[in-house]
Protein backbone atom coordinates (compact mmCIF):
# COMPACT_ATOMS: atom_id res chain seq x y z
CA UNK A 1 0.00 0.00 0.00
CA UNK A 2 1.36 3.73 -1.33
CA UNK A 3 1.88 6.28 1.75
CA UNK A 4 -1.04 8.39 1.77
CA UNK A 5 0.11 12.38 1.60
CA UNK A 6 -1.28 13.83 4.60
CA UNK A 7 -3.04 16.89 2.41
CA UNK A 8 -4.52 14.21 0.62
CA UNK A 9 -5.48 12.91 3.85
CA UNK A 10 -6.55 15.75 5.50
CA UNK A 11 -9.18 16.84 2.39
CA UNK A 12 -10.76 13.67 2.74
CA UNK A 13 -11.12 13.22 5.90
CA UNK A 14 -12.66 17.10 6.17
CA UNK A 15 -15.23 16.08 3.50
CA UNK A 16 -16.32 13.25 5.65
CA UNK A 17 -16.61 14.92 8.45
CA UNK A 18 -18.87 17.39 6.85
CA UNK A 19 -21.08 14.26 6.17
CA UNK A 20 -20.71 12.91 9.90
CA UNK A 21 -22.24 16.65 10.80
CA UNK A 22 -25.46 16.37 8.92
CA UNK A 23 -25.39 12.69 9.61
CA UNK A 24 -25.62 13.54 13.46
CA UNK A 25 -28.17 16.52 12.31
CA UNK A 26 -30.41 13.74 10.93
CA UNK A 27 -29.75 11.27 14.03
CA UNK A 28 -30.99 14.47 16.36
CA UNK A 29 -34.21 14.75 14.25
CA UNK A 30 -35.39 11.51 13.82
CA UNK A 31 -34.51 9.81 17.01
CA UNK A 32 -32.37 7.08 15.39
CA UNK A 33 -30.10 5.52 18.23
CA UNK A 34 -26.66 4.43 17.08
CA UNK A 35 -23.95 2.37 18.93
CA UNK A 36 -20.45 1.75 17.02
CA UNK A 37 -17.82 -0.64 18.62
CA UNK A 38 -14.14 -0.24 17.99
CA UNK A 39 -12.17 -3.14 19.25
CA UNK A 40 -8.97 -4.15 17.60
CA UNK A 41 -4.99 -5.05 18.73
CA UNK A 42 -3.09 -3.08 21.31
CA UNK A 43 -2.25 0.35 19.49
CA UNK A 44 -4.14 -0.64 16.17
CA UNK A 45 -5.55 3.18 16.35
CA UNK A 46 -9.47 2.71 17.70
CA UNK A 47 -8.44 6.43 20.10
CA UNK A 48 -7.24 8.18 16.59
CA UNK A 49 -10.42 7.17 14.60
CA UNK A 50 -13.22 7.43 17.57
CA UNK A 51 -11.10 11.51 17.60
CA UNK A 52 -11.53 11.58 13.60
CA UNK A 53 -15.12 10.85 14.11
CA UNK A 54 -15.88 13.36 16.61
CA UNK A 55 -14.30 16.42 16.69
CA UNK A 56 -16.61 18.04 15.07
CA UNK A 57 -19.39 16.80 16.59
CA UNK A 58 -21.33 17.67 19.98
CA UNK A 59 -20.54 15.94 22.44
CA UNK A 60 -23.95 15.45 24.19
CA UNK A 61 -24.97 13.92 21.33
CA UNK A 62 -22.14 11.81 20.39
CA UNK A 63 -21.06 10.14 23.71
CA UNK A 64 -17.60 8.12 23.95
CA UNK A 65 -17.81 5.42 26.20
CA UNK A 66 -14.41 3.60 27.21
CA UNK A 67 -15.20 1.85 30.44
CA UNK A 68 -12.32 1.18 32.98
CA UNK A 69 -11.84 -2.18 34.24
CA UNK A 70 -14.79 -3.36 36.51
CA UNK A 71 -14.96 -2.84 40.47
CA UNK A 72 -15.79 -5.07 42.74
CA UNK A 73 -19.58 -5.05 42.91
CA UNK A 74 -19.59 -5.31 39.04
CA UNK A 75 -17.92 -8.17 38.94
CA UNK A 76 -21.20 -9.13 40.30
CA UNK A 77 -23.49 -7.58 38.27
CA UNK A 78 -25.01 -9.44 35.11
CA UNK A 79 -22.12 -8.92 32.48
CA UNK A 80 -23.35 -6.72 30.18
CA UNK A 81 -25.08 -4.49 33.00
CA UNK A 82 -22.48 -2.14 33.39
CA UNK A 83 -22.36 -1.22 29.29
CA UNK A 84 -26.37 -1.21 28.84
CA UNK A 85 -26.15 2.17 31.20
CA UNK A 86 -24.04 3.67 28.65
CA UNK A 87 -26.27 2.70 25.13
CA UNK A 88 -27.54 5.76 24.01
CA UNK A 89 -31.59 7.18 24.47
CA UNK A 90 -33.45 8.77 20.59
CA UNK A 91 -30.97 11.08 18.67
CA UNK A 92 -27.58 10.03 20.16
CA UNK A 93 -24.57 7.75 19.16
CA UNK A 94 -22.61 6.11 21.37
CA UNK A 95 -18.66 5.03 20.58
CA UNK A 96 -17.50 2.64 22.53
CA UNK A 97 -13.97 2.44 22.86
CA UNK A 98 -13.20 -1.01 23.78
CA UNK A 99 -16.70 -2.98 24.76
CA UNK A 100 -18.45 -6.00 26.04
CA UNK A 101 -15.96 -8.11 24.00
CA UNK A 102 -13.44 -7.82 26.48
CA UNK A 103 -14.37 -10.59 27.88
CA UNK A 104 -13.63 -12.53 24.58
CA UNK A 105 -10.38 -11.10 23.75
CA UNK A 106 -8.29 -9.33 26.74
CA UNK A 107 -10.17 -11.27 29.76
CA UNK A 108 -9.92 -14.55 28.02
CA UNK A 109 -6.26 -14.44 26.70
CA UNK A 110 -4.95 -12.97 30.27
CA UNK A 111 -7.09 -14.97 32.06
CA UNK A 112 -9.68 -13.02 34.07
CA UNK A 113 -12.14 -14.91 32.70
CA UNK A 114 -12.58 -18.55 33.19
CA UNK A 115 -13.13 -20.62 29.68
CA UNK A 116 -17.08 -21.30 30.95
CA UNK A 117 -17.44 -17.71 31.63
CA UNK A 118 -15.97 -17.05 28.05
CA UNK A 119 -18.15 -20.17 26.28
CA UNK A 120 -21.13 -18.31 28.41
CA UNK A 121 -20.27 -15.21 26.87
CA UNK A 122 -19.96 -16.36 23.19
CA UNK A 123 -23.42 -17.59 23.14
CA UNK A 124 -24.72 -14.58 25.07
CA UNK A 125 -23.46 -11.86 22.96
CA UNK A 126 -25.68 -12.62 19.52
CA UNK A 127 -28.62 -12.65 21.85
CA UNK A 128 -27.97 -9.72 23.65
CA UNK A 129 -26.94 -7.78 20.22
CA UNK A 130 -30.21 -8.70 18.67
CA UNK A 131 -32.05 -7.52 21.57
CA UNK A 132 -30.89 -4.38 20.82
CA UNK A 133 -31.11 -4.35 17.29
CA UNK A 134 -34.73 -5.89 17.21
CA UNK A 135 -35.58 -2.30 19.85
CA UNK A 136 -34.23 -0.19 16.63
CA UNK A 137 -30.93 0.16 17.71
CA UNK A 138 -27.90 0.36 15.32
CA UNK A 139 -25.15 -1.51 15.66
CA UNK A 140 -22.23 -1.54 14.04
CA UNK A 141 -18.76 -3.96 15.15
CA UNK A 142 -15.42 -2.88 13.89
CA UNK A 143 -12.22 -4.93 14.48
CA UNK A 144 -8.78 -2.86 13.72
CA UNK A 145 -6.38 -5.03 12.50
CA UNK A 146 -2.50 -4.57 12.42
CA UNK A 147 0.61 -6.70 12.27
CA UNK A 148 2.74 -7.39 14.80
CA UNK A 149 5.77 -5.51 13.26
CA UNK A 150 3.57 -2.78 12.79
CA UNK A 151 2.05 -2.39 15.91
CA UNK A 152 5.95 -3.37 17.86
CA UNK A 153 6.67 0.40 16.31
CA UNK A 154 3.68 2.01 17.76
CA UNK A 155 4.98 0.21 21.10
CA UNK A 156 7.93 1.68 20.83
CA UNK A 157 6.76 5.28 19.73
CA UNK A 158 4.85 5.29 22.52
CA UNK A 159 7.66 3.86 24.81
CA UNK A 160 9.95 7.16 23.74
CA UNK A 161 7.47 9.54 23.56
CA UNK A 162 6.00 11.28 27.33
CA UNK A 163 3.10 12.50 25.53
CA UNK A 164 2.21 9.02 24.94
CA UNK A 165 3.52 6.75 27.96
CA UNK A 166 -0.14 6.78 29.26
CA UNK A 167 -1.42 4.52 26.15
CA UNK A 168 1.37 1.77 26.61
CA UNK A 169 0.05 -0.39 29.75
CA UNK A 170 1.83 -2.68 32.12
CA UNK A 171 -1.21 -5.46 30.06
CA UNK A 172 -0.60 -4.09 26.52
CA UNK A 173 3.17 -4.83 27.68
CA UNK A 174 2.53 -8.18 29.22
CA UNK A 175 0.51 -8.91 26.12
CA UNK A 176 3.11 -8.63 23.84
CA UNK A 177 4.01 -11.89 23.94
CA UNK A 178 0.54 -13.19 23.10
CA UNK A 179 -0.17 -12.08 19.92
CA UNK A 180 -0.87 -15.53 18.56
CA UNK A 181 -3.10 -16.01 21.46
CA UNK A 182 -5.05 -13.02 20.52
CA UNK A 183 -5.40 -13.79 16.78
CA UNK A 184 -7.05 -17.13 17.90
CA UNK A 185 -9.13 -15.41 20.14
CA UNK A 186 -10.54 -13.42 17.64
CA UNK A 187 -10.50 -15.85 15.27
CA UNK A 188 -13.20 -18.08 17.36
CA UNK A 189 -14.71 -14.57 18.52
CA UNK A 190 -15.71 -13.92 14.92
CA UNK A 191 -17.08 -17.38 14.29
CA UNK A 192 -19.42 -16.94 17.02
CA UNK A 193 -20.53 -13.67 17.09
CA UNK A 194 -20.82 -12.29 13.44
CA UNK A 195 -24.54 -12.60 12.43
CA UNK A 196 -26.56 -11.17 9.87
CA UNK A 197 -28.04 -8.73 12.47
CA UNK A 198 -24.88 -7.30 13.79
CA UNK A 199 -21.78 -8.37 11.48
CA UNK A 200 -18.00 -7.90 11.78
CA UNK A 201 -16.21 -5.17 9.83
CA UNK A 202 -12.44 -6.08 9.88
CA UNK A 203 -10.75 -2.71 8.55
CA UNK A 204 -6.62 -2.73 7.86
CA UNK A 205 -5.21 -0.12 10.59
CA UNK A 206 -1.03 -0.77 9.32
CA UNK A 207 -1.72 2.18 7.74
CA UNK A 208 -3.52 4.55 10.30
CA UNK A 209 -4.70 7.41 8.19
CA UNK A 210 -6.11 4.83 5.43
CA UNK A 211 -7.50 2.88 8.16
CA UNK A 212 -9.83 5.82 9.54
CA UNK A 213 -10.87 6.65 5.87
CA UNK A 214 -11.75 3.46 5.27
CA UNK A 215 -13.62 2.78 8.14
CA UNK A 216 -15.67 6.55 8.61
CA UNK A 217 -16.57 5.87 4.63
CA UNK A 218 -17.95 2.74 5.27
CA UNK A 219 -19.75 4.02 8.70
CA UNK A 220 -21.18 6.67 6.67
CA UNK A 221 -22.48 4.22 3.85
CA UNK A 222 -24.08 2.27 5.96
CA UNK A 223 -26.14 4.16 7.69
CA UNK A 224 -29.97 4.05 5.65
CA UNK A 225 -31.17 7.16 4.34
CA UNK A 226 -30.12 9.93 6.53
CA UNK A 227 -29.16 12.65 4.42
CA UNK A 228 -30.61 15.88 5.50
CA UNK A 229 -30.48 19.23 4.29
CA UNK A 230 -27.72 21.58 5.83
CA UNK A 231 -28.83 23.80 8.91
CA UNK A 232 -27.80 27.33 8.97
CA UNK A 233 -28.66 29.19 11.86
CA UNK A 234 -29.20 33.09 11.13
CA UNK A 235 -26.97 35.42 12.48
CA UNK A 236 -28.50 39.30 12.19
CA UNK A 237 -26.37 42.49 12.62
CA UNK A 238 -25.90 43.22 15.99
CA UNK A 239 -27.66 46.61 16.89
CA UNK A 240 -25.61 49.28 18.20
CA UNK A 241 -22.08 49.30 19.15
CA UNK A 242 -19.98 46.25 20.12
CA UNK A 243 -19.37 46.08 23.88
CA UNK A 244 -16.10 46.35 25.43
CA UNK A 245 -14.61 43.39 27.96
CA UNK A 246 -14.30 45.11 31.03
CA UNK A 247 -11.98 42.55 32.76
CA UNK A 248 -8.38 42.43 32.87
CA UNK A 249 -6.21 39.95 30.62
CA UNK A 250 -2.97 37.88 32.11
CA UNK A 251 0.17 39.26 29.84
CA UNK A 252 1.75 36.17 27.78
CA UNK A 253 4.23 34.36 28.91
CA UNK A 254 7.58 36.10 27.22
CA UNK A 255 8.89 32.86 25.18
CA UNK A 256 5.32 33.45 23.58
CA UNK A 257 4.72 37.52 22.62
CA UNK A 258 4.98 37.53 18.63
CA UNK A 259 7.40 38.96 16.58
CA UNK A 260 7.38 42.68 16.30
Amino acid sequence: MSKLDKKDYKRALKAMQRELVDLARWVAESGVRIVVLFEGRDSAGKGGVIGAIREHLNPRQVRVAALPKPDEREKGEWYFQRYVAHLPSAGEIVLFDRSWYNRAGVEKVMGFATEAEVEAFLAAAPVFEKLLTDDGIILLKYWLTCDQEKQEERFAERHEDPLKGWKLSPMDVAAREMYDEYTRARETMLKATSTANAPWTLVDFNSQKQGRLTLIRDLIDRIPDWCVPPERVPLPPLEGAPHEESFGVIEPLPDFRPET
